[in-house]
């Protein structure tokens, strides 16, 4: 399979004025099997970057992967398939699955994670001027945003700094890979996470239950993603910009 995430096609732009090629930078979309100690379980149109961390938080988000520590090994098939070795009980059962508001409805989340009681989050908070490079951070770490229109971006920070950054197609795809990156224990599983995507009720909901309390957004929540916010204590933060939030849920996490 073609690694390469971007490709340029010729395009004509039309307007009063008259005709005029252009090159455009479009981004590759690839299908991606996703596969639990051998079995498939899933498969997701993905940008073929940050492939294992995407594995790992695919299957968090199935319900099938639950906590850190639990996954020994990742590997990636150049022909399309991510297989994840982890310490799980042997012979599960497919999961109860919900389709989430996904373009084109290919997001699901199992049901048990939306049911439940709320285990408590790892505490902390975060001032005004380290949201203001943590969001810029996130902006401008990739020029494939720019170039493309056409990714989402999302940036975990903790104790300071931008922990981890990954970008994906769909919005869902890039909280699923920083998710996967804590299961994997490349980033800690703390401090506030910043999305370009809407925050709808999986969004937040995977979130919170890694244990993240700072939950972040450019643009708008739903009410079923603020709705899950309150249940779990979630600081939800809507149309942030580096001198600017609008806190819709805990406030007090936001200092300075």
């Amino acid at each position: 399979m073609n690694n390469q995430i971007t490709l340029v096609q010729k395009t004509v732009v039309v307007s009063a004025s008259g005709r005029e090629e252009r090159q455009e930078t479009l981004a590759i979309e690839v299908p991606y099997k996703v596969a639990l100690n051998d079995e498939d379980i899933g498969a997701s149109m993905v940008l073929a970057t940050g492939l294992e961390e995407f594995g790992a938080g695919f299957l968090f988000g199935q319900g099938y992967v639950t906590r850190p520590g639990q996954v020994r090994e990742v590997l990636v098939c150049p022909e399309g398939r991510i297989s994840v070795y982890a310490d799980v009980e042997e012979g599960l059962a497919p999961k109860e699955v919900i389709i989430t508001s996904g373009c084109g409805g290919t997001g699901k989340i199992s049901r048990e994670m939306l049911e439940g009681a709320f285990d408590p989050l790892q505490e902390c908070t975060i001032n005004l001027d380290e949201v203001k490079r943590f969001i810029r951070e996130v902006l401008q770490k990739s020029p494939l945003g720019a170039a493309t229109h056409c990714v989402h971006g999302c940036g975990l920070w903790a104790d300071g700094k931008l922990q981890g950054f990954y970008e994906d197609v769909g919005r869902h795809n890039a909280v699923d890979k920083v998710i996967g990156a804590i299961l994997l224990g490349k980033i800690p599983a703390s401090g506030a996470i910043y999305t370009t995507g809407r925050l709808t009720s999986d969004m937040v909901l995977k979130c919170a239950r890694i244990g993240i309390p700072i939950v972040m957004s450019r643009t708008a929540p739903s009410s079923l993603g603020l709705a899950i916010a309150r249940r779990a204590g979630v600081t939800l933060v809507a149309y942030a910009r580096p001198d600017r939030l609008n806190v819709f849920n805990a406030p007090e996490r936001i200092i300075g």
